[in-house]
Order: structure tokens, then C-alpha cells, then sequence
């Protein structure tokens, strides 16, 4: 096994032992595994363009794949993306924190390199308490899910040392994680909207959040 340090969160003591630490490492340009509400995840600081190509790295994908960011609240939804639409916003209040991740012209002031976007960002706020307070602490982070290309993601600690412990400074163990399906993707950047993925959430929850604006997204993945 890797020299990685790896930090429980069984007490609340642990716990703000493994988010200092976390924190920390992402502050210093580090790469750092914490659990989500979906699976474990690979993560670096979103405006760090160096630690987002080792993140890029670390999961042997090319700048053709760019990790979504994750937030510690809708309020930060503004500082990243323009343009966003009353029906987003209303998927966003629905669902947020939790599995939807939406694709989002980024803001054109923005200073980072996340890879080839083409001038989107994918946002989501993960529905998880260590994530947040990571989050809380660091502002937005570039997350992937903890896997080497390929492989299954890594649902408890255990796995994403053995895939990634040699290139993470600090492994956040939150047990297992609820795992299951990933988070659903809705492009926002077209009027009409667009299903990239359809996971966790159904395009019948989808709909029904967003029936008073009128739009019907479709499945379009």
C-alpha cells in the first residue's frame, strides 16, 4: 500500500482532523480523495491548473475528458457560470444538494484551466457532509470520480488507495459509500436543455421540477 495519510471520520474529532488535512493538501496544490454522496472522488483545486492536470493524470484521461467542479452551496453557482436559465435554476433549488450536475456557460472572467471545455463548466453540489466542509474550506474543487480510466469507481477508501494512493496526498475514509448510480447531466446551455446522462434522477423527476417553465427535457445521452 501507498504512504498516503489517510484520516477517518468516525468522530466529530476525526473528522475535523480529516477535513483540516484535506483542505490543507488541496491548498498546497495536492491531490486528495474524499467521499460524495455517489462515489468516492479524485480531487483537486479548480483553479490550480497544475493540479488539475495531474488530477487528469492520476486517472490516465486527456483534457478531452474535463472534471466537473463541485460547490459548497447554490450561491457559488453565479461566481462560475453566466447565462444560467429560470427552469436550471429551478432543478438546482430542486435537487441540490444531491445527484445533478448541470452544464453551464462558464463565467468569461474566470482563471483556470480545467481542460477542453469549450467554454462550459459542469457544476453540482454533492449531498454529503464531509464533501461540503472540504468544500467550505477549499471553494470549488475539480472532483472525478476516484478511479483509474477503466476500472469501476471506488466505493470505500480501501479501493481508491490501491487505484490512486500513490498519486493523492491525503484519503479521506467516510466508509462506504452509498455508491449506485451517478449523478444525472443536464445541459443547460441550449434553450430547450439536453439530457447528457441520465443516472440517479429520472427525466420524470427532472420534468416535474421544471413543468411551470416550460420546458420538457428528453433524453438525449
Amino acid at each position: 500500500m501507498s504512504s498516503v495519510d489517510r484520516f477517518s471520520t468516525s468522530t466529530d474529532e476525526e473528522r475535523e482532523a480529516a477535513v483540516t488535512a484535506a483542505a490543507g493538501a488541496v491548498r498546497s496544490g495536492d491531490l486528495v480523495v474524499i467521499p460524495t454522496d455517489t462515489v468516492y472522488g479524485i480531487a483537486a483545486d479548480a483553479f490550480s491548473r497544475h493540479a488539475v492536470q495531474r488530477l487528469l493524470d492520476a486517472k490516465g484521461r486527456g483534457r478531452d475528458m474535463p472534471p466537473p467542479v463541485l460547490v459548497s452551496a447554490p450561491t457559488t453557482l453565479d461566481a462560475l457560470a453566466e447565462g444560467v436559465p429560470p427552469w436550471a435554476r429551478a432543478l438546482v433549488e430542486a435537487f441540490w444538494p444531491g445527484p445533478l450536475t448541470i452544464v453551464c456557460r462558464q463565467q468569461s472572467s474566470l482563471v483556470w484551466d480545467l481542460g477542453e471545455t469549450r467554454g462550459t463548466v459542469a457544476v453540482r453540489m454533492p449531498d454529503d457532509e464531509v464533501a461540503l466542509a472540504v468544500l467550505e474550506r477549499t471553494g470549488p474543487l475539480a472532483v472525478s470520480s476516484a478511479n483509474l480510466t477503466g476500472r469501476p469507481a471506488a466505493t470505500d477508501a480501501d479501493a481508491a488507495e490501491e487505484m490512486l494512493g500513490d498519486a493523492v496526498a491525503v484519503i479521506v475514509d467516510g466508509g462506504t459509500s452509498p455508491g449506485g448510480e451517478a449523478s444525472t447531466i443536464v445541459d443547460v446551455t441550449v434553450p430547450e436543455g439536453r439530457v447528457l446522462r441520465l443516472g440517479a434522477l429520472s427525466l420524470d423527476q427532472l420534468n416535474a421540477a421544471i413543468e411551470d417553465h416550460g420546458i420538457v427535457l428528453a433524453d438525449e445521452g
